[in-house]
């Protein structure tokens, strides 16, 4: 595989020292909306761009000395911009957020007005686009997916800037956390990395999800039961999803708690898998919605400083195994890849 020069610049932007993504998320729109209300006990249609403005703002001013790079949004967060420590590189969301419900297959769509252009020149190192998928949809709805991904890869490519695609799983009309899922969240993730590994689509980076549930492997500290795997069977999952990556990939947080996830993490380097990092959001800040619902910016802001820093810290501890970015480019550093 071979890199172009303005890519390869702003990969390093992202990353920290040792070539890994250290990165967090705080692109988080509808959810957050959602999130928020239920803090304050209110209705959504409550909750207005401010507040989440207000919160990106405050995550950024905080946390983002301790991440290698911001993942924000263009709808809410471009004030926060501001706020981003000197030296921690900028991911911007480019995809609407949910998915279209009116019709099967969770389809995705973009800011109606953003474009790659555009999400460079407010301040992007890189473009990320999240969709929802799973290899066993219909034949029409996955090709209109890859057509999807095609299109912003081809995007991204034109402005030689990075891309970066997350991929999250479902199954209709099953709780994707849940016990009847999770037999089959393995394949679905492995099989959604060896599809968008593949060139046609352009993509450089892959946030993935963890392929297995903790609170389902037996002898894990998040174990609730019912046990699903084992934990060896559960390193073999994590060794098959990353065998069939040929793009270096990262981890998601998926909205688990710190701890989860960084257990996660631990399991990951215990598999001894290749992997590049993470772009972590809710499982270092989310404890702090309720905080902000109830005392405003300023109780976020200690609570951020304090257990917020703790949190993203932790992750930051389990980062030790991760490989650099550029080890997928047979490269012991970026220098070469030109």
């Amino acid at each position: 595989m071979r890199l172009s020069e303005g890519k390869r610049k702003r990969m390093e932007a992202l990353a920290n020292r040792a070539g890994v993504v250290a990165a967090a998320a705080m692109d988080q729109r509808g959810s957050l909306v959602s999130a928020i209300a239920k803090g304050r006990g209110v209705s959504k249609d409550q909750v207005k761009p401010a507040d989440l403005t207000e919160f990106k703002t405050a995550v950024c001013k905080v946390l983002s000395p301790h991440a290698s790079a911001m993942l924000l949004d263009p709808e809410y967060s471009l004030p926060a911009l501001k706020q981003v420590a000197r030296g921690t590189g900028i991911l911007l969301a480019y995809e609407a957020s949910g998915y279209d419900n009116t019709r099967p297959g969770r389809r995705p769509d973009l800011l109606p007005t953003s474009s790659v252009r555009r999400l460079v020149e407010q301040g992007a190192h890189a473009i990320k686009v999240l969709i929802y998928y799973t290899p066993f949809d219909a034949p029409e709805i996955n090709e209109e997916k890859h057509a999807f991904v095609e299109r912003i890869g081809a995007e991204c490519a034109t402005l030689d800037v990075p891309f970066f695609l997350e991929f999250v799983g479902y199954e209709e009309g099953k709780d994707e956390k849940g016990p009847e899922y999770a037999p089959k969240k393995p394949e679905v993730v492995a099989r959604s990395i060896a599809e968008f590994s593949k060139d046609r689509y352009g993509v450089d980076v892959l946030k993935v999800e963890v392929p297995v549930n903790l609170k389902l492997v037996e002898r894990a500290r998040s174990f609730t039961g019912p046990k699903i795997w084992t934990r060896e069977q559960a390193k073999e999952a994590f060794r098959k999803a990353a065998s069939a990556a040929r793009k270096p990939f990262i981890y998601l947080s998926a909205g688990v708690s710190n701890e989860e996830f960084t257990e996660s993490l631990e399991l990951a380097a215990e598999s001894g898998v290749n992997w590049c990092g993470v772009l972590c959001g809710r499982a270092t800040w989310k404890e702090g919605i309720p905080v902000y619902a109830q005392r405003g910016v300023k109780g976020l802001e200690d609570w951020l400083s304090t257990q917020g820093v703790k949190n993203i810290g932790a992750v930051n501890s389990r980062l030790g195994a991760a490989k650099p970015w550029y080890s997928y480019y047979a490269s012991e550093s970026a220098a070469p890849l030109r």
